[in-house]
């Protein structure tokens, strides 16, 4: 479970176009493959029109996923769960058969996709990390955010925080979820029957690989190239 947010990134000089992206759509049984991504990539209840615009990486090279920010409050046992979890989470995501490929990067590289494990228990809105997108951002277990070209869909950059509220024990499933929304897939399901079947899934944090469905969706977003 997650809130995602979309920004869409305006070209030249005009101002950032900021929108945030609905949590989750409710619906009920199994869907069908249409369907399911369908929602999860454009927030489509079934049988209905797209409610946010697609949005996907450019495939040309390898994205650059980051540790970039641990803050004292993650010191120790969470910490280690947290990169322990982002080298099984980028593992699964790559053995998927896309055309996306995520690589891990230092600290002082540059990068795609940033991830930022935060002092805030989601009381209250964060302030004064001085951080794009994370100042004024109320973020209780975990929340993605992502900037792409207006017209085009193309994204630009992500940034993924974690709270202190999410628990250790959910690190490994959060940790999947947040970046394969990263790759554009930003909406959850609530439906009973996605209960640990979905990194979607609204409603638990049962899921610690892409299930038959995210993968399909994965691999429609990103289509393996031949």
């Amino acid at each position: 479970m997650l809130r995602a947010l979309f920004l869409g990134l305006m070209m030249g000089s005009l101002p950032y176009a900021v929108a945030s992206a609905e949590d989750y759509v409710e619906t009920e049984g199994l869907l069908s493959d249409e369907d399911f991504y369908r929602l999860v990539a454009c927030a489509a209840p079934p049988g209905t029109a797209c409610r946010k615009t697609l949005v996907r990486w450019p495939v040309d090279r390898p994205l650059r996923v980051q540790l970039t920010q641990v803050d004292p409050a993650f010191l120790g046992g969470k910490q280690n769960r947290a990169r322990a979890a982002l080298v099984r989470a980028i593992k699964f995501i790559n053995r998927a058969d896309t055309a996306i490929t995520l690589r891990q990067v230092d600290t002082d590289a540059k990068a795609d996709i940033r991830i930022y494990l935060i002092d805030t228990d989601g009381d209250a809105p964060i302030q004064g990390t001085g951080i794009e997108g994370i100042d004024g951002a109320t973020v209780t277990g975990a929340r993605v955010i992502v900037w792409s070209r207006s017209g085009s869909g193309e994204i630009q950059r992500a940034k993924i925080i974690f709270g202190t509220r999410l628990h250790i024990r959910h690190y490994e499933s959060a940790m999947i979820e947040e970046l394969t929304q990263a790759l554009g897939l930003l909406t959850d399901i609530r439906n009973p029957d996605y209960l640990g079947r979905s990194i979607f899934s609204q409603d638990d944090n049962d899921s610690k690989d892409l299930g038959p469905q995210d993968l399909m969706a994965l691999r429609r977003h990103y289509p393996p190239q031949e």
